[in-house]
């Protein structure tokens, strides 16, 4: 779906649920917001091939944060493309990297999920993640920082469903990309699903840092877009914080 010029987002489809990765681009490169499952890199590639962006050169992976669906799929990436260059926040960095484990995806659940893999994605996860050789994160993304992609990215700390978590504002279609720190649910703007998000009480305080942009569309991970009075819905997520 077309949000606006330089900015577009696709729709997964992962059999359970359909989750939203989102494409930046200007007339050379697209820059990647989240990958899937894993397995999901050429599924992307191909998504991103009929909304007519594909043909430019994917250089770079901007992950909202270290959960499964959303950094299972760089594996598949990186294997294509080992200049690639992933960033994240500091406070998720060493479990993207391999270095700790993930905070919602307990071992039993992962062995499950490899063993589902054909042997290739299995295999490039098992190197990825699992004994990794090297980092997988080239760059940290801070809070305030802006990035130079597609006019400008913001980047904004919304710690609380992980501690790394990130949500990104794409300056000049004033997009807000939330990750999961909002869900859309029934066409309705809601905070993020409590029961996957250790610290509830961080994630809503979270969200009022984001009454300080002028975002007139939200593209949630979950859900897919909302559009409306973005900023008073946010109030009354957070209201009595």
């Amino acid at each position: 779906m077309r949000i606006a010029d330089g900015i577009e987002m696709l729709e997964l489809d992962l059999g359970p649920m359909t989750v939203c990765p989102t494409v930046i681009y200007d007339k050379d490169e697209w820059v990647l917001v989240d990958t899937g499952m894993p397995g999901s890199a050429s599924i992307i590639i191909e998504l991103a091939k009929q909304a007519g962006i594909g043909e430019r050169k994917l250089n770079t992976i901007l992950l909202t944060h270290q959960d499964l669906d959303h950094i299972g799929g760089l594996p598949g990436f990186k294997a294509d493309n080992p200049e690639l260059v992933v960033y994240a926040h500091e406070d998720d960095r060493a479990v993207i990297d391999g270095r700790k484990p993930m905070l919602k995806a307990s071992p039993e659940r992962i062995a499950g999920l490899l063993g589902a893999l054909p042997e290739t994605a299995r295999s490039q996860f098992e190197a990825t993640f699992i004994h990794p050789t090297g980092a997988n994160v080239n760059r940290s993304m801070a809070d305030g920082e802006n990035l130079p992609f597609a006019g400008g990215i913001t980047v904004i700390h919304t710690p609380g469903h992980t501690p790394g978590h990130v949500s990104l504002y794409h300056r000049p279609s004033k997009t807000l990309i939330a990750g999961d720190a909002m869900v859309v649910e029934k066409g309705q703007l809601n905070g993020p699903r409590e029961a996957v998000t250790p610290d509830m009480a961080t994630a809503l305080q979270s969200l009022k840092k984001l009454q300080d942009f002028e975002i007139e569309t939200v593209i949630c991970y979950h859900g897919g877009v909302f559009k409306g009075d973005v900023r008073n819905r946010i109030a009354a997520l957070t209201e009595g914080l």
